[in-house]
């Protein structure tokens, strides 16, 4: 009996330095969070969640703490005049503003690259993996498939988790498409989305990636081939996977903008245009650093800038099939790896 109360005043005792511990090192502290690129609606957005002090789960253990705002000079419209304005919405919100990547990487735990501009993402991130910071890079992932396959060699050979993706692969019913049992096995899907175009960017990059991120979410990776019809105001993207299934891409440049997806699978077919908005990738972004497992391989993404980069090549052709290994064999030699 003596011995059993000596094990339980052990035990009282363990628990007591256990508590005196904790308190000595007070409250959890969330990670720190930089931000590259205020010149995007994603800034202010993102930064609105990262900076809520009423912020629970996943988003109560990221906080956006500073951020460089970058911007390009020959983008006025859609990247350097929306710099001050988002610039100040943060400040506002209490993110430090620096003149610098390398001032921001001395003040943060993690990354997001918000930069609207896909150019820049390359030159933007290489500091970030050096530092060892894992980062998200918002879309598009680079402004050609050589830097999307660099960025992902960088972070694999720096050993740092890194991910890309839309937002739009996260809006809850896309997600739920894949596993959902009245659907049963996904056999094809037709996804679409605006597709504005921009001079500096590969035709689908720049806006059509969200809705091939949306094709490839509920489809996954194993597109071997792509043709593409283009007119003014739409283009058509018809992709064949290597077990046979098809997938396509309706890219809109007039009429209602709207994002949605028609799956096609084994028991039946299901239709969503229920876009979830930034929220539910904002904790993806969260759950990321805390683990630094990334939701979305990089296989996988490069699969689908080499889908776009492929459409890019049947529009040159002519329409003609033009398989993913042949750009992405070509995007390997441009980068000398």
């Amino acid at each position: 009996m003596r011995s059993y109360h000596a094990m339980l005043g052990a035990l009282a005792l363990a628990a007591g330095m256990a508590a005196l511990s904790a308190a000595a090192q007070g409250p959890h502290k969330p990670l720190r969070a930089g931000m590259i690129g205020l010149d995007t609606s994603h800034a202010p957005a993102f930064a609105k969640a990262l900076t809520d002090p009423k912020a629970e789960g996943d988003l109560a253990d990221v906080r956006l703490v500073a951020a460089f705002p970058g911007g390009s000079p020959d983008m006025p419209a859609n990247s350097f005049d929306r710099v001050a304005g988002y610039t100040a919405d943060l400040k506002k919100m209490g993110v430090r503003i620096v003149g610098s990547i390398d001032e921001l990487l001395k003040q943060v735990d993690v990354v997001l690259l918000e930069s609207v501009d896909g150019r820049p993402h390359l030159e933007q991130v290489r500091p970030v993996l050096a530092a060892r910071k894992p980062v998200f890079i918002d879309k598009p992932c680079a402004a050609s498939l050589p830097d999307v396959i660099e960025i992902f060699r960088l972070a694999k050979q720096d050993k740092v988790p890194c991910f890309s993706s839309s937002s739009l692969r996260f809006s809850p019913e896309f997600q739920q498409f894949r596993n959902d049992p009245k659907i049963g096995a996904i056999r094809g899907a037709d996804a679409n989305s605006p597709c504005s175009l921009e001079e500096h960017h590969p035709d689908l990059f720049w806006y059509g990636v969200h809705g091939v991120e949306t094709l490839f979410t509920v489809m996954g990776p194993g597109c071997k081939s792509v043709t593409r019809v283009h007119s003014d105001g739409t283009d058509f993207v018809v992709g064949i996977w290597d077990d046979g299934r098809i997938g396509t891409f309706r890219g809109k440049r007039d009429g209602k903008h709207t994002y949605g997806v028609l799956v096609h699978g084994a028991k039946g077919t299901a239709f969503s245009d229920k876009y979830g908005g930034y929220l539910p990738l904002v904790v993806e972004i969260c759950k990321f650093f805390k683990t630094g497992k990334p939701p979305v391989s990089a296989a996988e993404t490069i699969e689908i800038f080499a889908f776009m980069e492929a459409a890019d090549e049947s529009k040159r052709e002519g329409g003609c099939p033009v398989t993913l290994q042949s750009v992405i064999a070509k995007a390997q030699q441009q980068t000398g790896k």
